[in-house]
């Protein structure tokens, strides 16, 4: 941490009667050097992430982690979780000298802060709230020094204003409100709240929630009336980006398999590949994995258009048009989203298609081949036989008296010799076959006489030694 002398008093910058843009707290991203590039950019007032001050005060390495500065880095709001008065006290004292103030977090809605007694649960509190800015107010020394909350609303509207009225007798110097309730996510923020705490109290009132463009920053001042807006730095989803250069992969990889002058049978030997033989060990996991996220998502992109074409925005909308745009925006996000993922999954499936037809198609083309071959093979020997068999019947036909009877009966006398001949080679291997038949069941007889033998030897002894043991009982 840095010291710095600087104490510029930061009330005095919302009496100035313009409206105040202030970078809200995130966490992991508000650190010293995201803070120092969103100042570039006009922004008025900065947030740190939200610190939990027992932790801040408990440990030297946690105070070093959390909270860094410098000279250019104001003004600056240091924000804590805390669920008790001195430990808050003491952390405003710590972090004094190096900022200009300390946010108190009353709406942070994660169920593992509710549950250590930070964030919203304190909304339901506003004793304690009201003790912990009265602890700050009067433990600090700089008179200039600023002690502010951030809250969200209540279902009964009225509990919101008699926590902000309680606050401001404690001396809160502002107060940051997010127009949902502690169970609203994403639904519409109520603006009209907003306003109703600001008209229900004397000091600056700070909106936040979906403020992603300077035009709301003008559209949701003149609805509400506040005097500053936490704007928050709108971010692109890292799995809807993954999700469209996979299906962009998809297409490139079917729009290469439909390549015509690629045969299927070169397909499958580049499928028989080493490398493809062990992704194939693995391919199912994969498939199915990949199935299963991209059915996640598509389900995650109906659930959204679902609930954007469901949205009744009601008097807010008379009141700000802005808010039109803003859910057309979400809408045909969800759209998008929803088109990219179903997309995704059909390609997918169709790929894996693709590859099996191509598979099985090549296969067949291979079993048609050697079909061919067959058919050639027989359709030549049957062709020479046709023209032995053509030239014979001519030899007979054409032929005169003696002379062609004995040609005919030369032709004949050579296939029957011919035929004898094989029948002959056929008979000696019958008959060697039969011979050494003949030779093994001799020495199978022989075998079996051996082993006859080898067996009454064996009882004969086996005899002799019972014999021996009784004779010696």
């Amino acid at each position: 941490m840095e010291t710095s002398n600087h104490n510029s008093r930061i009330m005095d910058m919302f009496e100035k009667g313009k409206v105040l843009k202030i970078c809200a707290p995130m966490v992991r991203y508000s650190k010293l050097a995201f803070r120092s590039l969103v100042r570039k950019y006009n922004c008025d007032i900065c947030f740190t992430p939200m610190i939990v001050a027992d932790d801040f005060m408990r440990s030297v390495k946690a105070r070093d982690s959390e909270f860094t500065t410098n000279a250019s880095d104001r003004p600056l709001i240091v924000q804590f979780a805390a669920h008790d008065a001195q430990t808050l006290a003491d952390s405003a004292c710590v972090v004094a000298p190096f900022s200009d103030g300390v946010d108190l977090n009353c709406g942070c809605p994660q169920r593992w802060a509710t549950s250590a007694g930070y964030g919203a649960c304190l909304i339901n509190k506003p004793e304690l709230v009201k003790d912990m800015v009265t602890h700050v107010r009067n433990q600090v020394d700089n008179p200039n020094y600023t002690a502010s909350i951030k809250i969200r609303i209540h279902k009964d509207l009225r509990q919101t204003v008699d926590l902000c009225q309680k606050a401001e007798s404690a001396g809160v110097s502002w107060i940051t409100v997010h127009g949902r309730t502690a169970e609203e996510r994403h639904q519409t923020v109520h603006y009209d709240a907003i306003k109703l705490i600001k008209d229900s109290v004397s000091i600056p009132v700070i909106a936040n929630g979906d403020i992603k463009y300077l035009r709301d920053v003008e559209s949701i001042h003149q609805l509400t009336g506040v005097d500053g807006m936490f704007k928050l730095p709108l971010k692109m989803t890292l799995q809807w980006t993954v999700v469209a250069l996979f299906l962009y992969v998809e297409m490139g990889i079917l729009v290469i398999l439909c390549l015509p002058f690629i045969s299927a049978r070169r397909w499958q030997s580049i499928f028989q590949l080493r490398i493809w033989s062990c992704v194939s060990k693995f391919w199912n996991k994969v498939f199915l994995t990949m199935i299963i996220i991209l059915i996640v998502l598509f389900l995650d992109a109906v659930r959204e258009v679902r609930k954007y074409s469901a949205k009744d925005l009601g008097s807010d909308a008379k009141l700000q048009p802005n808010m039109f745009d803003h859910l057309h925006m979400k809408l045909f996000r969800a759209q998008r989203n929803l088109y990219i993922s179903g997309f995704a999954v059909f390609l997918w499936l169709v790929m894996k298609r693709v590859v099996t037809l191509i598979n099985q198609l090549a296969s067949a083309s291979g079993s048609t081949a050697a079909l061919q071959l067959q058919a050639d093979n027989a359709n030549q020997a049957a062709k020479k036989y046709t023209e032995d068999n053509e030239l014979l019947k001519k030899t007979l036909m054409e032929g005169k008296g003696d002379k062609a009877t004995a040609e005919g009966m030369e032709l004949l006398r050579k296939q029957v010799e011919k035929m004898k001949e094989e029948l002959k080679t056929s008979e000696d291997a019958v008959k060697k076959s039969q011979s050494e038949a003949d030779v093994m069941k001799k020495q199978t007889d022989g075998l079996a006489r051996e082993y006859d033998r080898l067996l009454r030897e064996h009882q004969e002894l086996q005899n002799l030694q019972d014999g021996e043991t009784k004779k010696d009982d």
